[in-house]
């Protein structure tokens, strides 16, 4: 039983906990909340964060399996975090199942439609598809989206130029969002 301390699961603990932290920064650059149009709500929070995590999941998806494993505790980090938040929200025991079921439902709805933008290179409907998911209640009056779309598929291109040793140590930066998308 003992062994189990020095597991593979363990040692990556630090990475993780790193690249989830740069994860969760880039989500929250200002930039994001003051001139591309994402509300500054846990909703706008949760959406950002979704699609960096998105990003990256995507870039890791040509690792090694190191780089795969690392991916999917970072998304379980990101899980747990969306558990722990509903829990200071008040929600009861009873209903956080029912909860992370619907917000786990949203984070792969979100995967499987942004993934089909940016592989066929579509920033339109990449603009399209964010502005469904972060503006959900503004109808036709959502802003259009088309400087977020164009900073996501900037940092996926940086992502990809990353090494595969930056991946393994948690290292992976994610580019920052600045005017030249405003414009986009």
């Amino acid at each position: 039983m003992i062994f189990g301390l020095f597991g593979k699961k363990n040692g990556n603990r630090r990475i993780v906990e790193k690249q989830y932290a740069t994860l969760t920064k880039a989500a929250r650059h200002p930039y994001l909340y003051e001139a591309l149009d994402v509300p500054d709500t846990v909703m706008g929070r949760f959406e950002m964060l979704s699609a960096m995590l998105i990003l990256y999941f995507r870039r890791t998806r040509k690792s090694a399996t190191s780089g795969q494993e690392i991916a999917q505790e970072i998304v379980d980090a990101f899980f747990e975090d969306v558990d722990h938040s509903i829990r200071e929200l008040g929600v009861g025991d009873v209903g956080v199942p029912k909860r992370m079921k619907k917000f786990a439902g949203m984070f792969y709805g979100r995967l499987e439609s942004y993934a089909t933008a940016l592989d066929a290179g579509d920033r339109a409907g990449l603009a399209s598809a964010l502005r469904r998911n972060i503006h959900p209640e503004a109808g036709e009056g959502a802003p259009a989206m088309g400087g977020l779309a164009a900073y996501l598929f900037t940092a996926e291109a940086a992502m990809a130029d990353v090494g595969e040793d930056a991946i393994a140590l948690g290292a992976l930066d994610v580019a920052a969002p600045g005017p030249q998308e405003h414009t986009a």
